[in-house]
């Protein structure tokens, strides 16, 4: 076709194409532009009009032309160019569709290949909690779990008894057992005999835990240590025994569980004596309150009284009423400084030898008006005898002295959890000195304490001569 005219052909793929005399151009009749290729070319797409009468004739050039077309085609091998166009898009759609379906198989490929993982770690996980359960270690719920202080100790410290288990170091025992001159046999009832003792200590192990209160923690220690001794006892004959490691990772664990429940009890506690010490505190407001009522009554009383003697001319009983407006006056301005001034009190040391024994004081403080009310209120039902009064005086600042008195002797506090339990093992006269060194003035101090119901209800019964 190299001698071909340039113009519309059919490229063999049943579109008509532009041949520009030499090869075949990027041009498609249907894609026509407005202005035709360059040279002489012939509209093979365009269609002529065409008379009724010379419809024959028009036909018979029309099969002239595609005779001399296809011989052109058949002549330069144009039929198979079109052929191999036509293969190569074909080919080009069945690779982009081959490799979409690549993509999404490899996307399957990597969601399958992450699942398997999820489950071969799950199946990991599971294996070796089945391992551990197996050796008597489960998990369960232990007291320390909700503490935001000690929730990462004991999940370091779970972890380390795990792996001591896995790593075969929570027991010891003999090496060259044999059972029935089998040495095989031998390290098998071993491993069976170690298994078996370590499922029973861990088991005892979690027990004392679960079991274990805020102030028991001694109780559930020796318990676990007799368990030590137990298997001991019972793996002599392979020289079987827990390990001193595994058993003080135990102990750890038990150790965490009670000072849990002591932060909570100290917690509850400290609630507790908080509500105490308001409701102590509302008590010598309302008595502050109603003493200062009943002084602005008398004061009234006073005025009027001064009023009507002073109308009488009567100036010694003006006098006499004056003066005790004055009193009242200043019993009012006590009043109003103990209301204004928290601090201020009255400090007492007491102690009741026939409940507590004579070495032990308690030391505290009160606003009330009455400071006996406090003491009598805490002689009451709940002990078997009343207090005895060692010291009982007023201070600017008794919450000051009450602090110091308890800051010395805190070593010596007998309930070491609810500081609200101002309970000393001192003797009265202990405190005294240590009053002389904090020069606080104290007016009047007792050592000894009278203790007259003690006493009374120690004293030997009479017995009366039997008659005979």
């Amino acid at each position: 076709m190299a001698n071909a005219a340039a113009g519309w052909y059919d490229d063999g793929s049943g579109r008509q194409r532009w041949w520009d005399g030499e090869k075949w151009t990027e041009h498609f009749a249907d894609q026509q532009p407005a202005a035709t290729p360059t040279t002489a070319s012939r509209e093979v797409s365009a269609s002529p009009k065409i008379s009724f009468f010379g419809g024959k004739k028009a036909a018979l050039a029309y099969a002239a032309e595609n005779e001399r077309l296809q011989s052109l085609i058949d002549k330069h091998g144009l039929a198979e160019v079109a052929e191999l166009d036509r293969v190569k898009d074909e080919l080009r759609q069945q690779i982009e569709s081959a490799n979409a379906e690549i993509s999404v198989a490899r996307g399957k490929i990597n969601e399958a290949s992450r699942e398997l993982s999820s489950v071969q770690s799950e199946v990991l996980s599971a294996r070796a909690v089945v391992e551990l359960q197996s050796y008597g270690l489960f998990d369960y719920e232990h007291p320390a779990e909700s503490s935001t202080m000690l929730s990462a100790e004991l999940e370091a410290l779970r972890s380390q008894i795990k792996e001591t288990i896995r790593s075969k170091r929570a027991t010891q025992a003999t090496s060259n057992f044999t059972f029935n001159g089998s040495a095989a046999k031998g390290r098998k009832f071993v491993s069976d005999m170690s298994n078996l003792l370590l499922r029973a200590y861990n088991a005892e192990a979690e027990n004392c835990v679960k079991t274990v209160k805020a102030g028991n923690l001694a109780t559930a220690t020796k318990r676990l240590n007799t368990v030590i001794d137990q298997i001991a006892r019972q793996g002599t004959m392979i020289d079987l025994r827990i390990t001193p490691h595994f058993h003080q990772l135990r102990m750890k664990e038990l150790a965490l569980a009670a000072q849990h429940l002591q932060a909570l009890q100290r917690e509850k506690e400290l609630e507790r004596a908080h509500r105490e010490e308001l409701r102590e505190q509302r008590k010598a407001e309302q008595e502050l309150q109603r003493q200062k009522e009943k002084l602005e009554k008398e004061k009234s009383h006073y005025l009027a009284t001064l009023a009507a003697l002073e109308a009488k001319g009567d100036l010694e009983g003006a006098e006499r009423v004056r003066e005790r407006l004055a009193d009242v006056d200043k019993a009012i301005d006590d009043v109003d400084y103990r209301a204004a001034n928290i601090r201020a009190g009255y400090v007492y040391v007491i102690s009741n030898v026939g409940s507590f024994g004579g070495d032990v004081v308690k030391i505290g403080m009160t606003r009330r008006l009455e400071p006996m009310d406090r003491v009598n209120e805490l002689g009451d039902a709940s002990v078997p005898f009343r207090f005895d009064v060692h010291a009982l005086f007023f201070a600017d600042d008794a919450v000051g002295i009450e602090a110091k008195l308890h800051q010395r002797f805190d070593e010596h506090r007998i309930n070491k959890v609810n500081l609200r339990r101002e309970y000393f093992r001192v003797t009265p006269d202990a405190v005294l000195e240590a009053l002389k060194e904090e020069s606080v003035e104290v007016l009047e101090f007792v050592v000894e304490p009278e203790a007259m119901e003690f006493k009374a209800s120690s004293a030997p019964v009479p017995t009366t001569a039997s008659e005979g």
